[in-house]
């Protein structure tokens, strides 16, 4: 059945935006417990995907700091806010996906706070190919919890047999998954081991290939 909606998760698979949040973390440390090493960029990678408490929590730990974890994640918001285009770039090859999905319904739901992601995608050029941009403060609850995306199904009037989630963790394909959708995993994502573990409908290895998946 041909697909009429397409909802992306964003980090790791629309844009790199490790190092932007490998920096914040840095920085907001730096400041709550100077001296204090940084987390190296492939622990930040595997930490993200649940969400900033999620991401800050074990990046503490990982750190050894018995911080508040409150304190900690308002001070790497406001640290990641002034950088959040920094480093951050879509993927090679996802402008040009995007452009050839010029006829589908697109959206992205994301674990990232909805003001960053919109934020991140209108600097990036491509915020207007998207007919909803939400994170955990638009929906209900946070993904893998079903409820947001089967929200964006309701609002934009598609069966969840019409639609796909394209993610790139085991976190996107556990929403699907309880949602009733299909699910397409992206294989440059930050997590493919991972990913592939949780069994994708999809594997997709080059952007290009996201423009097939209406006809799949």
């Amino acid at each position: 059945m041909a697909a009429s909606l397409l909802v992306f998760d964003l980090d790791g698979t629309l844009v790199d935006s490790s190092r932007d949040i490998a920096s914040a973390l840095e920085a907001a440390f730096a400041r709550l417990a100077p001296g204090a090493s940084p987390v190296p960029l492939e622990a930040v990678v595997s930490y993200v995907g649940e969400g900033a408490r999620v991401l800050v929590e074990r990046s503490l730990r990982h750190a050894g700091l018995a911080l508040p974890v409150d304190d900690a994640l308002r001070v790497y918001l406001e640290c990641y806010r002034d950088r959040l285009l920094e480093e951050t770039r879509l993927y090679p090859g996802v402008r040009e996906a995007l452009s050839a999905l010029a006829g589908e319904t697109l959206a992205v739901l994301t674990n990232k706070p909805g003001g960053m992601s919109r934020a991140i995608l209108q600097g990036l050029g491509v915020a207007s190919r998207f007919a909803r941009v939400w994170g955990p403060e638009d929906v209900p609850a946070r993904k893998p919890d079903p409820a947001g995306l089967l929200r964006l199904l309701d609002e934009l009037g598609v069966p969840a047999g019409r639609a796909w989630m394209v993610g790139d963790s085991k976190t996107d394909v556990g929403t699907a998954r309880a949602a009733g959708v299909r699910v397409a995993g992206v294989t440059w994502g930050f997590n493919p081991d991972g990913l592939r573990a949780a069994g994708p409908d999809l594997l997709i290895d080059d952007p290009s290939d996201l423009a097939r998946l209406p006809a799949v």
